[in-house]
């Protein structure tokens, strides 16, 4: 193995580096880390799905109340219950969020927070409706946050049975064309989670399976239904009849839960599946172009495994690859959000006092402008990997300008201004750049001292912690700051997670 680095450790795998946190110390103590306890999901909790309020019976029961009070004197309450049960809601979701967030910026193990990023952003789900958006976090805690250092056999049962994902994917409303139900009602097949099941979740797009094998995933799924006066259930009476075959392995001769949690396995267990996993785990943390040997690496670790994600994020670090001199990832906007939180040593309580309003105008409006709206991405596949998605003008333009004012908001004791001599001295380190390069910096410095006290601070930061490594492009912190023409290569490094 390449030797370890501790503030790679932090920067590549976990959420930052931190004054008060001190980075991983070794592998083997990150790998005990993810082996043991969830220290934060105790110390910062989320309600799961199943304890979330309001929950959707109540919004059911609120709905069903109105509705038989229209056109009488008691419609304008029972309007206000409702509307009472969305502003709780975007409490919820305040809460959800901001604790999310200091998840990531306290933690001392910073890959499990990445890892559920990770895996929540590969199963995505949002919501469809205004009164669930506060379901999305609950949803993680419940099926995505348990398993990150387990077996991904038992993630994807969790994912595939969830409400959340079932109601996401519609397929609350797929019937086998045969089925009682199907018939009676007069409704057919969604083959919208078979889909997304096989291209993103298991075997990937280019995997070995074919139109057949969705249709027939399709079928075996039907019966898979939830509605919130019963929960999650499978019922028969909307299975399509007889047996199925996907893959080549034919599921039972009458529709049964028990058939689909047996392909849910064999899909999961796939090598196509290992091959798919091992290369966007590698992706997300090494390089948008990993190399065959990383890749050959976590498959096998996952396949000899049994699926366990823990041997196959120990293979991962274990890897010569994982300590590489490339750094050539970019950090998404949240992650760069973050990271700046925990560079500057923001605490948990400080983040949990953000108001509904500071949450809009400090969080979700600048992720919004970056690229990358709260729980909210465009489709199934999540966000995207590639930089290029992310180096535009208008996201950077938001990064740089929630980094000149939203840090000071957050800690009203940040550092006395001292960008000029700490930008210089950095640029001195690196003298070959010639004298042009450091009057432009000392220049920047003070103009942006001058308009905004705290951001000369908060440069420095940016280009040396937020970023995750010293900022080794003077010149491009500087055109940067100066909203001129940069180079995706200066970005890369600047603002780059690893």
């Amino acid at each position: 193995m390449t030797d370890f680095d501790p503030i790679l450790a932090a920067v590549r795998f976990g959420t930052g580096l931190s004054p008060r946190i001190a980075p991983p110390g070794s592998v083997d103590a990150m790998v005990a880390a993810l082996a043991g306890p969830d220290d934060m999901a105790s110390a910062l909790p989320i309600a799961p799905f199943s304890q979330v309020t309001p929950s959707p019976q109540d919004f059911v029961a609120a709905s069903r109340a109105r509705a038989q009070v229209l056109g009488t004197a008691d419609e304008d309450a029972a309007q206000e219950k409702v509307r009472d049960l969305r502003r709780r809601a975007l409490d919820t979701l305040r809460h959800n969020a901001l604790t999310t967030i200091a998840r990531s910026v306290t933690a001392p193990d910073g890959v499990r927070e990445r890892l559920v990023a990770f895996w929540a952003d590969h199963f995505t789900v949002k919501a469809r409706r205004g009164q669930d958006v506060h379901y999305v976090t609950p949803y993680v805690e419940a099926a995505i946050r348990p398993h990150v250092a387990g077996r991904f056999p038992d993630m994807l049962r969790a994912v595939a049975t969830h409400p959340v994902m079932l109601t996401y994917l519609q397929q609350t409303l797929s019937h086998g064309p045969n089925s009682k139900m199907g018939i009676k009602r007069g409704r057919g097949l969604n083959e919208n989670l078979a889909r997304e099941m096989l291209e993103l979740h298991t075997l990937g797009v280019a995997g070995q399976y074919d139109q057949d094998d969705v249709r027939a995933l399709a079928e075996l799924l039907t019966g898979l239904t939830y509605h919130p006066d019963w929960g999650f259930k499978f019922d028969p009476d909307m299975a399509e009849p007889g047996a199925e075959t996907v893959l080549g392995v034919q599921y039972g001769a009458a529709a049964s839960l028990d058939g689909v949690l047996m392909a849910l396995e064999n899909l999961a267990l796939h090598p196509d599946t290992a091959t798919h996993l091992a290369r966007k785990l590698a992706v997300h943390f090494v390089s948008e172009s990993p190399s065959d040997g990383l890749i050959a690496a976590l498959r096998a670790a996952y396949l000899d495994s049994d699926g366990d994600l823990l041997a196959m994020m120990t293979a991962l670090l274990r890897h010569p690859d994982a300590w590489g001199a490339d750094r050539t990832k970019v950090r998404l906007p949240l992650e760069f959000m973050t990271a700046t939180m925990r560079a500057l040593d923001v605490s948990a309580d400080r983040i949990a006092r953000i108001t509904g309003r500071q949450l809009r105008n400090h969080l979700q409006t600048p992720l919004r402008i970056m690229g990358q709206p709260w729980e909210n991405p465009v489709g199934p596949d999540g966000w995207s990997e590639r930089a290029s998605d992310w180096i535009i003008p208008q996201a950077m333009a938001g990064r740089i300008t929630w980094a000149m004012t939203v840090p000071a908001e957050l800690r009203r004791d940040l550092p006395a201004p001292a960008t000029r001599g700490c930008l210089c001295r950095h640029q001195r380190r690196r003298a070959t750049r010639g004298d042009r390069d450091r009057a432009c910096l000392c220049r920047v410095s003070k103009e942006i001292g001058h308009a905004a006290p705290h951001f000369s601070d908060t440069l420095c930061r940016f280009g040396m912690l937020a970023c995750g490594q010293p900022a080794d492009d003077a010149d491009g912190l500087c055109r940067c700051a100066l909203g001129q023409p940069f180079s995706c290569d200066y970005l890369a490094r600047c603002d780059g997670r690893s």
